[in-house]
């Protein structure tokens, strides 16, 4: 009896090191700047280094390095670097619970060395000699040259305002990292408001830049775009002002979109934190307003905007007069309204506005309407009507269509020189300023006699002190010289806030080292904008927001070509365990040392992209992971052992179809190359399982393995490679190949093999056969169609009508019904 022929099976243990040693070597991801070749920067966000990778966290890694490796074998020269968002809250948190005296510098950089492991263990392959890690003095000075370009140019001031508190980390809040009332990194801390002097950025003179070039920007998710439209939050509109009564000279000055509605104005509301709230309010109603104001300061802004709670307010006794019709209305105070938003005070036309509505009916206060919907004037109106009309009491303006009286009331403003046309932003300027240690210092000293001075150039990076304290607690820190006049001065002791560095960090890879400048504009220009960016969906405001706000001032700056950093855009979703966001703080994870030690890298690379469409949350199961290591071994088998498939032939029982599975060979290269591009993981990965088992069939059916045979198992090794590398460049090295696979070209896509075979289509009219066609096979529908009308025999049938239903089967018959 013969013996069948040996099986083996690849060991990942075994494999997996020795390739990832030579990639090291050899340099394979180092990119050179000047290279003749395309450039392609593919880049994902960089991590804060805040404890253990899961193979969660490295999804969108290797969904990055899949990529690149096959824009690398496309021909492209590839920028793929990475790097760590330092500094911030995690590092310096993590220190104080493990106490001890540890240091965030230590804990950051022992977190850096473990996750390079684990990324490096996975396969994945950056060109590690572009490394940045903001919490470096050699990044950081260039984050505070930064600083200093926006000081320079009138975008950086410091102010005093009310700000967010967060109580557990003890630092100021940007607007953007309030969500709901809440700490972005304590979801259930409510943010506390607090009057400080801080640094701000001037992101709203960028406003309508930010807003319009969202348009250039059609690789964006929409809901991205959309994030960011309703953030920036461009309103127009009119300013108005309501002379004060009895107070000769003050005025209110409101913000509305719609002054239309002016003549239906019945009432102000003030914003309790107004600063004309003391003046206006009577001696009669003050301790009741001071009460109402005090309690109002220590609700949170999500509070007093919520819809679902019942408006309060006080009246203060003052009165307004309103400029378009010089009727007395009375002042209130009210919390729905915010000092923060418009001009802090807003006229209130109850006919028009629903919360307006909703208050006046309370407080008993007038409702006039002043817009007629279609249906004309109601009596008692039971709910306000926010729609378009026409104009009713209001004067002059009576009998106007309500666009046109909105035009017409805005130029009797400006005429009377009461009011004009204006428009606004729901965005407020970036308030940077952190009461933390570890972050880049603020590069300006206090002068009793010069006021604020900027640190030279020269003197940077401002280092933070070694001594781990708060910064206004170390004199040695903050007790300093002017550089201007040489006198005694102090340091600004708040650190910037962290979403500075991660708005540049892109540029630095450029020139990682250069120790002239934040980046060489030369290259930077060569190598941006970033062709395809992936990161997660909750840095669509804030991370993005940013990055583009800093690149248009650096192109205004004359130190960049390009006004927008990232071409494209791609939000991954999240890795679940048992019904859980994988980390290990659930219990939950499954840490890259354990994934390497089982299972392998490749076949964890293989599962990440196959388990589910990436844009989506998945759940990680074993069971889905052990399918990805047969489907390994299967490869490995048609690839090295194609004999002991041979061996079973006759078992399947097909036909033998060599012209078949050139076709299918050909059809795989075309939808992997173009579902890679796309970043359709999942179903690039189904394909490569399809072409594989057609492989197998077509082995066990008696087909040769000829030299087409090789040539079919370099292109699936070739299309395998960027998901699992390490078995592709093991297989590449058995099958003889002198260079490696990683150097190899990329499979071209051949549309005349692909092309499916004709088939003749049966046309029927009615359910009566009237013509038969010989077509392409996978014909679409609409195709099929007009071939069909096209017929004179089934134009005949028809007798010049249209059909009415069509019952098409591909590849075998089409049936019109009249």
């Amino acid at each position: 009896m013969a013996s069948r022929p040996r099986r083996s099976a690849f060991v990942s243990q075994e494999i997996e090191p020795k390739w990832q040693k030579v990639w090291a070597e050899r340099g394979v991801m180092k990119a050179s700047d000047s290279s003749p070749k395309p450039k392609y920067y593919d880049l994902v966000m960089y991590p804060y280094p805040s404890g253990d990778l899961t193979v969660g966290h490295a999804r969108n890694y290797v969904m990055g390095d899949v990529l690149a490796r096959m824009k690398r074998m496309q021909g492209f020269e590839v920028l793929h670097p990475f790097g760590w968002d330092a500094f911030g809250l995690p590092a310096e948190n993590a220190a104080m619970k493990r106490g001890g005296g540890l240091h965030p510098a230590k804990w950051t950089r022992d977190n850096i060395a473990k996750a390079t492991r684990e990324l490096k263990m996975m396969g994945i392959l950056y060109d590690w000699d572009r490394e940045v890690t903001s919490s470096e003095p050699d990044y950081y000075r260039w984050t505070q040259w930064l600083f200093l370009l926006m000081y320079e140019r009138g975008l950086a001031y410091r102010a005093m305002a009310p700000v967010n508190w967060c109580p557990v980390d003890k630092t100021v809040l940007a607007n953007e990292q309030v969500i709901n009332g809440r700490c972005w990194r304590h979801p259930d801390v409510e943010v506390e408001k607090r009057d400080l002097e801080q640094w701000f950025l001037k992101i709203t003179d960028y406003a309508d830049r930010l807003l319009d070039d969202l348009a250039l920007l059609d690789k964006w998710p929409q809901k991205v775009r959309v994030m960011q439209t309703n953030w920036i939050g461009r309103s127009m509109g009119a300013e108005a002002d309501f002379a004060v009564d009895g107070m000769p000279g003050d005025s209110i000055r409101i913000y509305t979109t719609r002054p239309d509605t002016l003549f239906g104005a019945t009432f102000m509301v003030l914003a309790p934190e107004h600063p004309l709230v003391e003046r206006v309010t009577s001696e009669k109603h003050r301790a009741r307003v001071r009460e109402y104001v005090e309690k109002a300061r220590k609700e949170t802004e999500i509070e007093r905007l919520s819809t679902e709670r019942e408006k309060t307010g006080v009246a203060t006794g003052g009165f307004a007069i309103n400029p378009v019709n010089g009727e007395k209305i009375p002042i209130w105070v009210a919390d729905y309204v915010l000092v923060t938003y418009g001009t802090g005070a807003i006229m209130a036309v109850p006919a028009h506005d629903e919360r307006d509505f909703e208050f006046a009916q309370r407080y008993d206060l007038p409702i006039r309407q002043v817009i007629a919907p279609p249906s004309g004037p109601q009596v008692r109106l039971r709910e306000a009507y926010v729609g378009p009309g026409t104009m009713v009491n209001s004067g002059e303006f009576n009998g106007l269509d309500s666009a046109i009286a909105f035009e017409r009331i805005c130029d009797s403003l400006e005429a009377k020189g009461v009011g004009k046309r204006a428009v606004k932003y729901r965005l407020r300027d970036w308030l940077i300023s952190r009461q933390r240690y570890w972050g880049a210092p603020i590069p300006v000293v206090y002068c009793p006699t010069d006021g604020i001075v900027p640190v030279p150039r020269e003197d940077l990076p401002v280092l933070l002190p070694e001594e781990y304290r708060p910064l206004p607690e170390v004199e040695s820190f903050w007790k300093t010289t002017c550089p201007k006049c040489g006198g005694p001065a102090r340091r600004e002791t708040d650190t910037m806030d962290t979403f500075i560095d991660s708005s540049w960090y892109f540029l630095r890879y450029a020139s990682p080292h250069d120790n002239a400048e934040p980046f060489d504009s030369e290259l930077a220009n060569h190598w941006m904008p970033v062709d395809q960016y992936t990161g997660g969906v909750e840095h669509a405001i804030l991370h993005l927001l940013y990055s583009r706000f800093f690149i248009k001032v650096l192109y205004d700056a004359g130190l960049l070509a390009v006004t927008e950093p990232f071409v494209r855009l791609f939000n991954q979703g999240m890795v679940k365990r048992f019904g859980q966001v994988m980390s290990k703080s659930a219990g939950n994870g499954v840490s890259i040392d354990e994934l390497a030690g089982a299972q392998g890298a490749d076949a964890g690379r293989i599962y990440e992209m196959f388990i589910g469409p990436p844009e989506e949350d998945v759940e990680w199961t074993d069971a889905g992971l052990n399918g990805v290591v047969k489907f390994l071994q299967r490869v490995w088998r048609l690839v090295l052992e194609a004999q002991s498939i041979a061996a079973e032939a006759g078992q399947a029982g097909a036909t033998v179809d060599a012209s078949g599975l050139r076709r299918k060979v050909a059809q795989t290269v075309g939808k992997v190359t173009e579902h890679f591009d796309e970043l359709r993981f999942n179903t690039a990965v189904a394909f490569l399982m399809e072409l594989a088992n057609a492989m197998q069939d077509y082995l066990r059916s008696g087909g040769a393995r000829d030299a087409e045979w090789d040539e079919h198992v370099r292109t699936l090794v070739k299309l395998l490679n960027p998901l699992a590398p390490h078995l592709g460049e093991e297989m590449w090295e058995r099958l003889g190949e002198k260079g490696m696979l990683a150097d190899a070209s990329w499979p071209a896509f051949d549309a005349a093999l692909a092309a499916e075979p004709k088939v003749v289509l049966v046309v029927q009219v009615a359910g009566k056969l009237r013509d038969r066609l010989e077509v392409d096979a996978g014909l679409p529908e609409a195709e099929a169609v007009r071939l069909a009308l096209a017929s004179d025999k089934v134009r005949a049938a028809l007798d010049g009508r249209g059909p009415s239903k069509v019952v098409y089967v591909p590849d075998r018959l089409i049936n019109l019904v009249p």
